[in-house]
Order: structure tokens, then sequence, then C-alpha cells
């Protein structure tokens, strides 16, 4: 790791300005950003620090919804009475994340951007497509839990364990910088494909971060079913969130896509019918509908029918 100059930020305003200067890399728990460094991806001259800033810490009732502060970890999410008993589908997505030590310290915002857990991505040995090559190593290389979904050029798979959660709530980001008027952008909006931006992942302007998150409505039934090879600590090969919203389903699958796939074909298939097994089934089957497989993750295509079903069920 090169020296980098270390700033802790008291103030959110100061950190917004600071940071609009474009020197420094914006750490609350640091997990992604000094995994970053280590493997020489991310250089920076100055790491600024917002981990103690309180202000970014918080889960409340607003007359609008419930707006969760962007430096909230995954525990306290996971520790939430209302969320658990309402939200449920945030609530065990972000309660059974990573590990008990991780999830103190990893935030909300943080686990929205984090980059890509690509090997080749994070491998240094390997220019890759994501950073400045020519070639997505994964195409012909190692890619049992690479994107059956997207098309490319790039194969990554996004690695936020809640961001399918809040598309299924049709939640709301808060975006702010300095000197600049307030943005709202829906989570389903925030993320971008490869061939629409193919070295950042989400729509975040250079000094811009994430505030907050609102969900402005409370789903009537919702589950969140990930599927993993062990139990223990590791990253999801598939995820599927669903949630009851105005008596529509909203149906969205993380792990499987460059970014957390809204699966469409499975929300039209469940419209506003009554929940049985065979219907589950079907939007099973449905939500895996279009995937291309690679040589080493056809096993996906099974996943997403299999936790979709058992989500919806779950949720029922």
């Amino acid at each position: 790791m090169i020296p980098f100059q270390y700033l802790v930020a008291d103030q959110l305003d100061a950190a917004l300005t600071e940071y609009a200067k474009g020197t420094a890399a914006l750490k609350s728990s640091g997990i992604d950003v000094l995994d970053l460094m280590k493997e020489h991806i991310n250089t920076p001259e100055t790491v600024l620090s917002i981990h103690r800033l309180n202000e970014l810490r918080y889960i409340r009732q607003d007359p609008d919804g419930v707006h969760i502060g962007s430096g909230t970890t995954l525990a306290d999410i996971g520790r939430n009475d209302l969320l658990a008993t309402k939200y449920k589908v945030l609530h065990e997505s972000a309660a059974h994340a990573a590990t008990p030590q991780i999830r103190e310290q990893a935030t909300i915002a943080g686990n929205l951007c984090q980059r890509p857990r690509c090997w080749y991505f994070r491998n240094a040995e390997f220019h890759c497509l994501k950073k400045g090559g020519h070639t997505c190593f994964a195409v012909e290389g190692e890619n049992r839990y690479h994107a059956i979904f997207g098309e490319g050029p790039c194969h990554i798979v996004h690695p936020s364990n809640t961001a399918p959660a809040l598309i299924a709530l049709d939640a709301v980001l808060v975006l702010r910088a300095a000197s600049a008027p307030e943005e709202r952008i829906r989570v389903s909006e925030f993320f971008k494909m490869p061939h629409e931006s193919l070295y950042a992942e989400n729509m975040l302007k250079p000094g811009q971060i994430i505030a907050e998150i609102i969900l402005p409505q409370v789903p009537t039934l919702s589950a969140t079913i990930e599927l993993r090879e062990k139990q223990s600590f590791d990253w999801p090969m598939v995820i599927s969130s669903v949630a009851r919203l105005d008596g529509s389903w909203r149906v969205c699958l993380g792990a499987v896509a460059p970014i957390p796939w809204l699966s469409k074909s499975a929300m039209r298939i469940l419209r506003n019918r009554d929940m049985s097994q065979d219907l589950a089934a079907a939007a099973g089957d449905a939500a895996a509908e279009g995937a291309e497989p690679m040589t080493d993750n056809e096993y996906k295509v099974t996943q997403v029918r299999v936790a979709t079903k058992r989500a919806l069920l779950a949720a029922s």
C-alpha cells in the first residue's frame, strides 16, 4: 500500500467540501476501500473518513416513509424492530450478510457502493477490461461466480446484499454534494451496466455521496433468500428479494448480473394473483428467462428458479 494522508471528518458539510476537491477516497467503515488500496486498484493521495459522523447514522419513521442514514451499519438494520417487523426483505439481507464483526462496521451505503469482487478485477496480475484492458478474462477463464444476465462486455456480478432488497422495496436514495442541490433517485436507477459505464458501477458524480435511503412504502409481504456454498461467511451465489407493494410483486435478483437484476418477466407472471406453490414455481421459471450462462455457471439458472420460488413462498 502506498503512503497516503488520513483525514477524519467531524462535520458532514466540511467532509463534502474536502471530498469535492477530487483527491480523496471516501471511507466510512473502509472495508472495501482498504482492500482496493492493498490491491493497488485505488491509490488515493488522501483517505477521508466519515465514520464518526453520527448525523449519517439513524433509522427513523417520517410521514413520507422510513429514512435510513447512509452511515447506518448492517448490524443496526439487523437489530431494528421496525425493519424486522415491516420490512423483512431488507432486514434479512442485512442481518445475514458477511460476519457479525463485519456487520458491526459495514454501512448500508458502503454495501451499495462496493466494487466488484471479480477475481480478475481484484488481481493486479490481470489488466482486465474494467481496468482499461482489452479483455474480460472471465469469458474464457474461471467464471463459475460470474454473470448469467447482461450480455457483457464485462461479466461481473454486483456484490451488494442489500441492493436487491431495496429495489424490491422501490426505495429512494438521497444524494448530496458540496454546493449542490440535493438529488433523489430510485435505487433501481442508481446502478449502471458495463455498456453504459465500464469503469463505474453507479450514478454517483465526483464529490457526491449517498446521504440516506428512503423506504416510501410498507410492503404487505416480503422476503429475501440467499443461496451460498456454505452458511458461514460467504458471498451469495444467487439472491432473490421479493416484496408486494400495492398488490403487485417486485422481484429483484442479486449476484447474477452486473447490476441488481429486476425480473420483469417474473413480475408479469405474478401480477395481482394469489400466491400458490404452482405460481411461485412459474415465477421462478420466468425469473430465469433470458439467462445466458457461461461455461461454468449454468447452475445459477437453476438457483434463480429455486431462490425465487422459495422467496415468494417465504414471504407468503
